[in-house]
Order: C-alpha cells, then structure tokens, then sequence
C-alpha cells in the first residue's frame, strides 16, 4: 500500500469519528456506517491514467475471469488525466492538483432508490466541500457550487459486465489546488485553493470525501430499508432521507434556469425551478403558469 493511500486511509478514519448526523440514535449510526463500510474497501492510486472509469471497467472484467465479482466500493484514484469526460463526453479537465476518482457500487438497490444514487454521491461531495469552511452548495442533479461556480462535478453510469452483473461507476472530480481553468472554465470554475487563499492536502481531501460517501451511501441503503418495512415509496409522497438532506445544501428552488437534456447543445426552455418533488423530481414554472417536472436532463441558471 502506497503511503498516499495510507494517509487517505488515516483521514477518512478522522472525519468518520466526527461525521454529525446526531439526529440519529447510535444503533441507527452504527448501521449506517456499516451499509457504507465497502466505500474505499480497495483503492488503486495512479500518477497518470486516461480515465479511472475505464480503469474500474478493466477490474471488473478481471474479477470475472478469475470467477469472482469485484469489490464494493472500489476506488480507483489518479493524480492526472488524460482522456477524461463528463456528461455527453464533454471534456473534463483534469490536471494535477485536483481530485480525480471512480468508485464501482453493485447495482443492488431497487430502481425506487437507484434514482437517488446521484443525489447521495451529491450530498457527500458537497458536504465533503464544507468541511473546509466554504457555502458549497448543489446544482440539481449534482454540481457543486462555491459562490455561483463550479467547484466539483460527478458523472454516475450504470453497466452491465460480460458476465451480466450491473455495477454503477460514479465518477467525481474536485479541484484543489489547481488554480488555471482553460477557455469558458476559467469564468465558471473555481477550486478549494482559490476560495481558500492556501493549498490543500490532497490525501486529507480524498479521506473526508471517502468519509462522506460512506455515510450518504449507508444512508441511501437505510432509507431503502426503512421505506420497505412501512410499504412506503416516493411516488406515494414519501420523503428520502438523503433527498431531504441534499435539499438543505441545494439553492436551485427560486432559480430562473435553462432546461435540456443536453442543454449546452440542445436548450429547450426557460422557466423558474418551484420544488424537488418526492422522486426528485425538478418541478419547472413556465412562462405561462404550467408547471412540469423532470426526472433527467439538466439545467444551467440564468
């Protein structure tokens, strides 16, 4: 083990002995924690590759020769990137100094709470964020904002292996100390060091980010255990737990926004974001008073 991967290791510990959801009781925290315990179970660290995404994909298809699955919670860590994307393979810049994983989550849950996967891995990138003293807040779905610019994004695809399992590949990227964004970026992201005026550790970020999702992924799991043994689901207005946590950290109810479901190349209407709906769902205000809801697609505020 890489002595970089021994202090993320040291400080996901620190930040799991003082995570503060204490609206809990401890044996409800305890379970918790446990849903989330494979989150960084394993982690490969590299100098360089061209997508940790790929890299994931190759240890999945290994696993399976080998007659095994791979481990919940694989984390595969780069200090660089060279071929990386995001949504609609647009380009995600990603250059020493930053933050650059992939974790690989069995596809388990049911689909009721497989829609509130990217929230999750939101909720923790954004806390993740705060613990450094900055107002993150979140986009919907997931795009982490720090005084109305991008500080972190996340890309979450499902996949189904040669063998038929289906894994869900969660793609984050924080900047930390990277300070030069190219072309558009450099008007519309910002990293922890330029809000923060100093540099970051790296490893200590890495460990609190880890930290996070294990709670948020826990609590995904117990939401989803609670939700069944009272025969309730978001459809019939239950409320998620993670949804309502992501809610008190997203500032997008009250924006006038674009809509589209790629709408940096197709926009498709404008209207004012009213509410998250129980499914988390974005409901829009047209111009003209109607209202509709979107479960997929994104948004940029005007």
């Amino acid at each position: 083990m890489s002595s970089f991967i021994q202090q993320i290791r040291c400080h996901q510990q620190v930040f799991l002995d003082r995570l503060a959801p204490h609206s809990f009781a401890p044996a409800t925290v305890q379970k918790i924690l446990a849903y989330g315990a494979p989150v960084g179970a394993l982690i490969e660290h590299y100098e360089q590759l061209n997508r940790c995404m790929v890299r994931l994909q190759c240890l999945i298809e290994k696993a399976e020769q080998q007659g095994r699955v791979l481990e919940a919670g694989t984390v595969v860590l780069a200090d660089t990137l060279t071929e990386s994307s995001g949504r609609f393979d647009r380009v995600w810049y990603a250059p020493q100094g930053g933050i650059w994983l992939a974790m690989a989550w069995p596809d388990i849950l049911l689909p009721e709470f497989t829609r509130f996967f990217p929230f999750a891995v939101g909720l923790a990138c954004c806390r993740a964020v705060r613990q450094y003293g900055l107002d993150a807040q979140l986009k919907w779905v997931n795009d982490i904002l720090v005084n109305g610019k991008k500080l972190a994004g996340i890309l979450c695809t499902s996949i189904q292996s040669p063998g038929g399992d289906r894994y869900h590949l969660i793609g984050i990227g924080i900047n930390g100390n990277n300070q030069t964004f190219p072309g558009e970026l450099e008007y519309n992201a910002t990293s922890l060091r330029v809000q923060l005026s100093r540099k970051i550790d790296l490893a200590e970020l890495s460990g609190c980010l880890l930290a996070e999702l294990r709670w948020a992924i826990g609590l995904l799991h117990y939401d989803e255990e609670q939700a069944l043994a009272a025969g309730e689901n978001c459809e019939q207005g239950r409320q998620s737990l993670v949804l309502e946590d992501w809610q008190q950290l997203s500032d997008t109810v009250g924006q006038r926004v674009e809509y589209g479901f790629d709408v940096q190349q197709n926009p498709l209407y404008q209207a004012v974001a009213r509410e998250i709906d129980p499914c988390g769902g974005l409901v829009m205000e047209l111009e003209d008073g109607a209202r509709v809801t979107e479960y997929s697609g994104e948004i940029i505020y005007l």
